[in-house]
């Protein structure tokens, strides 16, 4: 390789700052090709086993947004506990000087090398005479400055409007659709089951308005998609919880497609863009109760997508 820019950091969410670091990364050495090194597993998951954030992307979606994003080549750290205990200078002998970088660009809050040692006025001294290095403020939006905790701060709270404009698209879930209790099928509203993995985020407990989308490139009933054509997205109203009032246990992203009730998504790969809150989460006291508030969330849910924007998207 003649030369490179490389970027380095995380990336969980590939939200709007991080876009703007590849941006400008691409725009300083445009002749260049950009190179994105980020980190698997999370490291604070590796590093406080007990304490790691909950990821907003898995590692397939983080290497296809950063693509989308700009990035020629996606190198993939395997962050290990070995890995862990590497001094700033051995980090970037061992990670940054085999891409051949002629310059590094970073946030201005990238630490790097054991216990985080390293920080950017470190990452310039290791680079002189050897690679220029930009490091760049955190982009903000409305005054509040983007970046994975405050995304994962909002879903939290169920803001999930919050998050997609921290984010810069809705926060999308997406996993294999597995057989639930088919309570839900039982009351009429048949929903597409995906377990929440407790490494992942997830917004609050609650029920949502956002759409279901089949990532198999197949329609809804099975047929594989002539090329070129966007598989379709769904209006779905979704429910995030437990199912308090069946003592239920196991977390889950349950979602009721409208208009619809011809679907066969059982082992399944889609995904669930939540677009607005519609209320939080109820245990009640029968399933009549139940039942009367499943058909307000529908009706919550299609006024909704009609007046928000993630609607029209």
């Amino acid at each position: 390789m003649a030369g490179s820019v490389v970027v380095i950091g995380n990336f969980d969410g590939v939200h709007p700052g991080h876009r703007e670091v590849l941006s400008v990364a691409r725009a300083t050495e445009p002749d260049l090709p950009l190179v994105v090194v980020t980190f698997w597993p999370h490291p604070a998951s590796v590093v406080r086993p007990e304490g790691g954030p909950k990821l907003l992307t898995d590692l397939a979606d983080r290497v296809a947004l950063l693509r989308e994003a700009g990035a020629d080549q996606v190198k993939v750290v395997d962050f290990t506990r070995e890995f862990s205990q590497l001094t700033p200078a051995q980090f970037v002998d061992q990670v940054i000087l085999p891409l051949h970088p002629t310059r590094v660009v970073v946030g201005e809050n990238f630490r790097f090398g054991h216990k985080a040692a390293g920080t950017l006025a470190t990452l310039r001294d290791l680079g002189a005479g050897r690679f220029e290095v930009t490091g760049l403020p955190l982009v903000k939006v409305r005054d509040e400055e983007t970046c994975s905790s405050a995304v994962r701060a909002a879903l939290h709270l169920g803001d999930v409007r919050h998050a997609a404009e921290l984010l810069g698209r809705p926060f999308r879930f997406r996993g294999v659709v597995q057989h639930g209790d088919h309570r839900g099928r039982e009351l009429g509203f048949p929903t597409a089951n995906l377990p929440v993995p407790a490494a992942f985020a997830a917004p609050a407990d609650g029920v949502y308005a956002g759409y279901l989308t089949r990532l198999d490139g197949r329609d809804a009933h099975g047929v594989a998609l002539p090329p070129g054509r966007a598989a379709t997205a769904w209006p779905a109203a979704i429910s995030v919880g437990t199912n308090p009032t069946f003592d239920g246990e196991e977390h889950r992203v349950e979602s009721f497609v409208l208009n619809r009730d011809d679907l066969d998504l059982y082992g399944v790969d889609i995904a669930v863009d939540f677009c607005d809150r519609i209320r939080g989460q109820v245990k009640f006291a029968g399933v009549d109760a139940l039942i009367a508030q499943m058909d307000a969330d529908v009706a919550a849910t299609r006024v909704a997508l009609a007046d928000h924007p993630c609607g029209r998207l």
